[in-house]
Order: structure tokens, then C-alpha cells, then sequence
């Protein structure tokens, strides 16, 4: 009797086992969990590590967005990977490569720059159009700046800088405090389309900004800068506007 009873469970195991069943209470088979530094779609990636400041979409972010096809024009691969990798001192933009103390690797970077060309380059949005410098070529005026400010900028954002019926103050210590004068250069470049901000072509309709009063726009800008390291730390500390970004 015992025999047979062993045998009868023996087949009855074996059964179970040939139609991939799992025993009550046994869990099912899952998917392992990727190991962080092996994930290398530009999609998840974006969204873990840019999204937060940047825009799920590459609009509407805190910081400068990366959907923006003016702004893919005029930046660099070379560029988005540099401050990707070693952020921005100074801003709220912190480095996110293995090597810079983040948790990246060099493959995972490339691949997020690489996901921002494909998704939102858009070359025929600045077709037939000579873009200024990324960066300053040389020193801007500051009273050249101002002229230029009310010229291109104080339509919208008053008289000084400190605000209008159409956009906020840009002379906002804590705002300076918080944003590179590379920052400042881009934003005036390439406007903030996702806010309705024109760029440099579109302040004043037939008149786009030359290179140089971009350059001296950004000087003005920057004298209103709190001087000492330290009154900008006391300043970006108490700041309730984040700013920074890939610039």
C-alpha cells in the first residue's frame, strides 16, 4: 500500500513538473532586475536623469529645454556630453557621470545624447540661418549691454530688466546667483519657445540680435550679479526659483 502510495505521488510530481506547473506557494518566475550600469535605452535613461529639471518631453522643465530644435542646433554633441558628464559648477546642474562621482557610465551618456538628437533635432527649424557662437568669442559692453537689453528684451521684461507685463524679472539676484553667463548667452540665443520667449531672431520683428549684442547683453546682465562668492551662496540659498540645466 505504501508502494503504491509513493509511486502514485512520484508520478503525480512528475506530471506536475512536465506541465510547468509551480507548487501552492512557490513564486512564479520573474524577470530579473537589470543591473543599474547595464541599462542603455535613451528613453529610461531621459527619464530617470533628465526629466526632473528638463521636461518629460524636453519642455516645460525648470531648466532650458532640450527639446528645443534651435537650441540642438546650436549646441554641440561634444557639449551635451561634457555637461552631462561634469554638470555645471554653480548650478542646480550636478554631474552625472561615474568618473565626476555620478552614477553613468561613459556608454549610458552617449546614449542619452545620442536619444536627444534623434528625438527632437530638427535642422530645417533654423534652415538658411547663420547661428551666432555657442560661446562669447570675446568680452560684451555693458553699456552697449543696456542699449541692447531695451532694444531686444524690455518689451517683456520691463524697464531695467525687473519685470514686465509679459515676463518676469532676469535681474533677480537669486535668479543670476543660480545661472552660468554661458546660461544666460543660451536663453538669449534660443528663447524659451516652451514659455512662448522668442529667440534671438524674433524680439523685434525684422531685427535679429548680431553675436555682439548678444555678447553685450549677457555683460549686462551679469553686472547685476551679486559680487562675493559668498552673498551669491546667501542669495542661491534662499532662492525659490531652480535654475541651471544643460546650457
Amino acid at each position: 500500500m505504501m508502494l503504491r502510495l509513493a509511486l502514485f505521488c512520484a508520478i503525480a510530481c512528475a506530471l506536475l513538473c512536465a506541465s510547468g506547473c509551480w507548487l501552492p506557494g512557490k513564486p512564479a518566475p520573474a524577470p530579473e532586475v537589470p543591473r543599474p550600469d547595464s541599462v542603455l535605452d535613451s528613453k529610461v535613461l531621459y527619464s530617470q536623469n533628465c526629466a526632473g529639471c528638463h521636461g518629460a518631453n524636453g519642455t516645460h522643465g525648470a531648466a532650458p529645454p532640450l527639446g528645443d530644435p534651435v537650441y540642438l542646433a546650436l549646441v554641440s554633441d561634444d557639449t551635451l556630453r561634457s555637461v552631462a558628464s561634469k554638470g555645471r559648477n554653480g548650478t542646480a546642474m550636478s554631474a552625472f557621470a561615474q568618473k565626476e562621482g555620478g552614477m553613468l557610465t561613459e556608454a549610458q551618456v552617449d546614449s542619452i545624447v545620442r536619444g536627444i538628437r534623434q528625438r527632437w533635432s530638427n535642422p530645417s527649424a533654423v534652415a538658411g540661418v547663420t547661428l551666432p557662437a555657442y560661446a562669447a568669442t570675446g568680452a560684451g559692453d555693458v553699456q552697449r549691454g543696456e542699449t541692447a537689453y531695451n532694444t531686444f528684451c524690455a518689451s517683456c521684461h520691463g524697464a531695467g530688466g525687473t519685470g514686465g507685463a509679459k515676463a518676469g524679472s532676469i535681474v533677480d539676484p537669486a535668479y543670476l546667483s543660480l545661472i552660468t553667463d554661458q546660461g544666460l548667452r543660451t536663453i538669449v540665443i534660443t528663447g524659451r519657445p516652451d514659455f512662448g520667449a522668442p529667440d534671438w531672431r524674433n524680439n523685434v520683428p525684422g531685427r535679429a540680435m548680431t553675436g555682439q549684442e548678444i555678447t553685450d547683453v549677457v555683460a549686462w546682465l551679469a553686472s547685476h550679479r551679486p559680487a562675493s562668492p559668498a552673498r551669491r551662496q546667501n542669495v542661491a540659498s534662499s532662492a525659490a526659483t531652480v535654475s541651471g540645466g544643460l546650457q
